[in-house]
């Protein structure tokens, strides 16, 4: 019987509280280590016994746009005692004039906390621009969306990072929680051809993100849903469907694709083969 070609391992990591939040961790073959967001300050003990366990050290940081539920669990390992090493801390968000302008207060603070805690720590992050590639050990990070200043209605979640990673034998397309604007932009741009995947990361949670269309573009056969149960099933306290978002919506646009398997936050850690 032949060999399956080896691939890097894809983990999403569980909430450990009740609010929504996104993690992602990749091995690569050789042993490397890559984070995506991380999620909030209580996920952080969690997150960081997981690294731990992998190896102590973190290759390469990616953050994706810079709200507490990306940022927060980052922080909260950089200000606890830990043995973790944290290489190269990547992303594209605005600069201090541009959050102020357009970020609510709440926002200002989460961008605020997240600089002055990477400054404290010795820390800064390394900003990535539209079409640049990373490799490590063989797997491709391919930036295919970067901030979005001019977009300002939907101000924080639009500057998202559009990431593909692949290799030989897997393909993931991360979308942080990018809206509505910034997947049309995706999708009129350089790099629309490039957003296909065999895995998507559903867009700000699984609910009020990119459109049916860019789904459609990526073609994906598997979902990662950074979704707690309660966004699941929309429940706002009064039963399935009683809250005000959007994930039945989006998951009636999934049933008109060709998914295969859906990986859910709230079943605890998802190995993603």
């Amino acid at each position: 019987m032949p060999q399956a070609k080896p691939t890097f391992t894809l983990w999403q990591l569980s909430n450990q509280t009740p609010t929504q939040m996104m993690s992602y961790v990749i091995r690569t073959v050789e042993g490397q280590v890559i984070v995506i967001d991380g999620g909030n300050a209580g996920d952080g003990p969690y997150l960081a016994d997981f690294l731990t366990g992998l190896g102590g050290e973190v290759t390469a940081w990616f953050i994706t746009h810079p709200h507490s539920d990306h940022t927060h669990a980052l922080l909260a390992i950089l200000r606890a005692p830990s043995e973790l090493a944290i290489g190269p801390i990547y992303a594209s968000t605005p600069d201090p004039a541009w959050i102020a302008a357009h970020a609510t207060p709440l926002e200002q603070r989460d961008y605020a906390d997240f600089y002055e805690g990477l400054s404290a720590a010795g820390l800064s992050t390394t900003e990535l621009a539209l079409g640049q590639e990373l490799t490590f050990d063989g797997v491709r990070m391919e930036v295919l969306g970067v901030r979005n200043p001019e977009l300002t209605a939907n101000p924080i979640n639009d500057q998202s990072l559009i990431l593909r990673v692949l290799d030989a034998c897997k393909s993931v397309l991360f979308t942080g929680d990018l809206g509505e604007e910034g997947g049309a932009k995706a999708l009129a741009g350089p790099y629309a051809d490039r957003l296909r995947a065999v895995y998507v990361q559903m867009a700000h949670h699984g609910q009020n993100g990119v459109s049916e269309a860019f789904y459609r573009q990526v073609g994906a056969t598997r979902c990662l849903w950074p979704t707690p149960d309660w966004l699941w099933h929309n429940d706002s306290g009064d039963g399935p469907g009683s809250g005000p978002w959007a994930t039945l919506e989006v998951r009636e646009w999934m049933a008109r694709l060709p998914i295969e398997r859906h990986y859910l936050g709230f079943e605890g850690l998802q190995q993603v083969d």
